[in-house]
């Protein structure tokens, strides 16, 4: 058997009601749910429970949400011993594999996320910024189009490299439509994002500064097992590294086909995606489609995995 890669999914993978029965069952999962309440004095777990929808899709409570839930998937799967030997995650997930990797505490890593969200929720008003993925483009010829645009005054670049033939890209209303439009002239198909804002663009570069301060007031170590950033798709351990990473992250692609051939080349040959939903699960199967791939989110799925990674 080869190695195992952690994977941890980004804002998009929500839904009311993730991660609940773990807390029900588990005081392991409870515990983290309480503390997310404690450090953030709200009742975030009252909004991943019951929601309503509208209050978990904003920003601001999205990212500790998906952070908090995913944790509680983690701490209750530790219990079968399965360690990782590479971890990594998508956007805000990239938060989630640095406590995953000891570089964090959770209690760190889920006010920084949520200071995030604020943060790219304030940097850009409602209805100015937009992203959209565009499918069956090649990067090149897309960050041509981009160039294009934001040299005629209308900011867009190129937000998510997922997998090959699904780039997501970000900026202005204007930017992106046109941008849009360009790549559909080109024999692409376009789908609009109903996101909050222009993630991972220059848009985002005052909410950068400010994640600064944050991640300046909080504890960073080196992390145990290496992590894949996001802005780089290459492995890091160190601390001053990784805090470098994070705040570039918020206005810099995502290069996850990237991070998932680079833990292929590394030697991984199982990836464990923690948390709600199977969005990372069907991005690398579309990387490579020889990946052995694993989503596990609650109860059931989380003992099939254990015991199929203790018979192998």
């Amino acid at each position: 058997m080869g190695k195992i890669a952690f994977l941890f999914p980004g804002q998009g993978s929500q839904s009311v009601g993730m991660a609940q029965e773990l807390a029900q069952n588990f005081v392991e999962a409870r515990t983290i749910f309480d503390t997310a309440d404690e450090k953030l004095g709200i009742s975030l777990s009252s909004i991943i429970f019951e929601g309503p929808e509208e209050d978990l899709k904003r920003t601001e409570n999205t990212q500790p949400a998906l952070l908090t839930a995913s944790i509680a998937v983690l701490e209750v799967f530790k219990k079968y011993g399965i360690k990782a030997d590479y971890a990594a995650g998508h956007s805000l997930g990239e938060y989630s594999a640095l406590v995953a990797a000891g570089s964090l505490s959770f209690e760190d890593a889920v006010y920084a996320v949520r200071q995030r969200g604020l943060f790219m929720e304030e940097a850009v008003p409602t209805g100015v910024g937009a992203m959209s993925a565009i499918l069956g483009m090649k990067q090149e010829e897309l960050e041509a189009i981009t160039e294009k645009v934001t040299q005629n005054g209308h900011a867009v670049q190129v937000a998510n490299l997922n997998c090959p033939g699904q780039i997501v890209i970000s900026g202005t209303a204007q930017g992106v439509a046109d941008a849009s439009s360009l790549a559909k002239e080109n024999g692409a198909k376009v789908i609009p994002l109903q996101v909050s804002g222009p993630f991972h663009s220059s848009l985002m570069e005052p909410a950068a500064e400010k994640m600064q301060d944050v991640l300046d007031s909080i504890t960073i170590q080196d992390a145990e097992i290496p992590v894949l950033a996001n802005v780089s798709a290459k492995p890091v351990t160190d601390a001053g590294e990784i805090k470098e990473k994070l705040v570039k992250q918020i206005y810099s692609p995502v290069r996850w086909e990237e991070t998932i051939n680079e833990l292929m080349a590394l030697g991984v040959d199982t990836f464990i995606e923690i948390g709600p939903g199977k969005v990372l699960s069907g991005l690398v199967k579309k990387v490579n489609r020889r990946a052995n791939v694993i989503a596990i989110s609650d109860e059931a799925t989380i003992n099939a995995a254990a015991e199929k990674l203790k018979g192998e």
